[in-house]
């Protein structure tokens, strides 16, 4: 193929050119039907098949996420069901409001039983807090007198008590005599908060009842 074979070309006698020159037509036709399908059309297939790989790959991520959830549920739940049952257990080994009083004496009565003489045994009423809306914790300042072998026996006492009671602020010392000793402490005491009903409907007093009774007269 040469130069030549472009020259004198009759467009209207299309079947009678050069085998080389239709050649390269039918290539520069080819090529230019393969660029403009790519500019119209294979670009933009292009770019929404990346689209949908990268959607692919989220969705892959999700079902993983979720197929690892499905199969740890069962464990969760399990968990979460101890969680409750602790939860439960720890809640009913604290008084309720009612029972407070009753705690109270069980301990006043502990600390007789452990020979030792009370001198101090006061609920710090003003001193009560409550935490996180959930339990209110009552401090008892205490002061006894005794000796070590009936400390013992008082703390292990109130330690083993069905409620939960705990110690702080203790501080043993001898007595002026010098005879004994005498303990001081703060017996911590948690109530637990009883949920409080919902408060009745207000009433509708008579005269704002019949306001609201009453239609507004029509403008003239």
């Amino acid at each position: 193929m040469n130069l030549n074979d472009f020259q004198n070309l009759d467009p209207k006698n299309f079947g009678n050119w050069p085998i080389p020159v239709k050649t390269v037509l039918v290539i520069l036709a080819c090529a230019a039907a393969l660029g403009a399908g790519y500019w119209f059309d294979t670009q933009h297939q292009i770019i929404y098949l990346g689209k949908v790989a990268q959607k692919e790959s989220e969705l892959m991520k999700d079902f993983k996420d979720k197929q690892w959830k499905a199969a740890t549920l069962p464990k969760l739940k399990e968990q979460l069901a101890e969680i409750e049952s602790t939860i439960k257990e720890q809640k009913n080994r604290l008084p309720s409001e009612a029972e407070v009083a009753e705690l109270i004496t069980e301990i006043s009565q502990q600390m007789i039983a452990s020979g030792l003489e009370q001198e101090l045994f006061q609920p710090d009423y003003r001193n009560k807090k409550q935490e996180k809306g959930v339990y209110e914790k009552l401090p008892i300042k205490i002061r006894v007198k005794g000796d070590y072998h009936a400390f013992g026996k008082f703390s292990s006492g109130v330690s083993a008590m069905p409620r939960i009671v705990t110690q702080h602020e203790i501080n043993i010392k001898p007595t002026p005599e010098g005879n004994k000793l005498i303990m001081e402490m703060v017996a911590q005491i948690y109530r637990y908060l009883e949920e409080a009903p919902p408060p009745p409907p207000e009433e509708i007093k008579e005269g704002d009842k019949g306001k609201t009774d009453k239609k507004p007269e029509p403008k003239k």
